[in-house]
């Protein structure tokens, strides 16, 4: 008898193809055979998936990118790709399919529901991105990584987590060392993209904390191409320890080393932060459509572990006294600390494993 097969769909974005990559290890680990369904874009970011994986590029595309005429053949291609992904899964009738968000994800998801195959989706966010909300009500199980999750009247979510990675677990909880009267370690970050509010706006507010905290602040801050340069001088002016990169491939050192975290709400930034355990000043998106950010930050806010600071109050005087607030407290900031690993979900990929092991077994009966 053959291995059972789990088809994950997923669009080509970190924050969909992150939980999905730590899905498909652990369902490896398990024994299934895993196929990645996704599109031409989405391959170019399952370089991480285990070479164990096979990777299937269907047709999809979205509204949001192109000219007009290639609008126009969106539905085609999408047609298109449903019934390749169906005329595949009656011939291997997978065991069952997770969907992770993004157009790419579309063709594999109405395969299945239109065959009946035991299926779920995993929201990273806390409101619905627009594939999932198409299938909230066509699937067996809405898994939510953020909680809580706005969802359709009538659907129920089940409450796994964001998975993360492996380096980030490993400091699951790690001790964390209060501001006080020596180096004190501040890490800022804008997602994938950088963020030009943050170069604005927080190099001026720590350059004007009192200076009993100015002189031990170590600046660790992720800046966009455009900004490196100008963001590096204002601190070499200011004379303030700075490391400014576009890029940290050592994020989960940084944070776990930080007293402060300043940092858009992306849900696997939150994640991190959760897991570890660090005090945040979140600063969601403020062009989101949905305003998935500020829903995402909103357990850590509730919970004390967080400060959110819509970007039309994020200003230089009204950071720099949520700053001195963090790092003038060292009980308060241990509470905040405290406060966010309560949030965390260091076992998300474990629960997102049994809610897939559950759906075979309901498939068999």
């Amino acid at each position: 008898m053959s291995a059972p097969l789990l088809i994950i769909a997923a669009g080509g974005t970190g924050g969909h193809m992150f939980p999905a990559q730590a899905l498909a290890e652990a369902m490896l680990e398990k024994g299934w055979r895993v196929r990645l369904s996704t599109d031409a874009r989405g391959a170019r970011y399952a370089g991480g998936f285990p070479d164990a994986v096979e990777i299937n590029v269907v047709g999809s595309a979205t509204f949001a990118r192109g000219g007009i005429f290639e609008k126009l053949l969106v539905p085609f291609r999408i047609v298109g790709g449903i019934a390749a992904a169906k005329w595949r899964m009656l011939r291997e009738r997978p065991t069952a399919v997770v969907g992770f968000g993004g157009y790419p994800a579309i063709p594999a998801m109405t395969a299945a529901w239109a065959l009946r195959i035991p299926r779920m989706i995993h929201e990273q966010n806390g409101v619905l991105g627009r594939v999932n909300q198409l299938f909230a009500k066509r699937v067996d199980v809405v898994a939510c990584g953020t909680w809580p999750t706005e969802l359709p009247s009538g659907v129920e979510g089940q409450h796994t987590g964001n998975p993360v990675r492996a380096a980030i677990l490993d400091r699951h909880a790690a001790p964390y060392i209060p501001p006080g009267d020596y180096p004190m370690s501040i890490l800022i970050m804008g997602g994938s993209q950088g963020a030009r509010i943050l170069s604005d706006i927080v190099p001026p507010a720590i350059a004007s904390l009192p200076e009993h905290l100015r002189r031990n602040i170590r600046v660790s801050q992720q800046a966009r191409e455009e900004d490196l340069q100008r963001v590096i001088e204002y601190y070499e002016s200011e004379m303030i320890t700075a490391d400014v990169q576009t890029f940290f491939d050592d994020v989960p050192q940084r944070l776990s080393e930080a007293q402060l975290l300043i940092a858009r709400s992306g849900a696997s930034t939150v994640a991190d932060a959760s897991v570890i355990g660090r005090p945040a000043i979140w600063v969601p998106l403020g062009t989101a459509i949905r305003d998935e950010q500020t829903a995402n930050a909103r357990q850590l806010v509730e919970a004390g572990a967080a400060i959110m600071m819509p970007e039309s109050t994020f200003e230089v005087a009204p950071l720099r006294e949520q700053i001195e607030m963090v790092l003038g407290s060292e009980e308060g900031a241990m509470r905040m600390a405290h406060a966010a690993v309560s949030c965390g979900v260091p076992d998300a990929t474990e629960r997102l494993v049994s809610l897939v092991e559950n759906l075979a077994e309901a498939g068999k009966k």
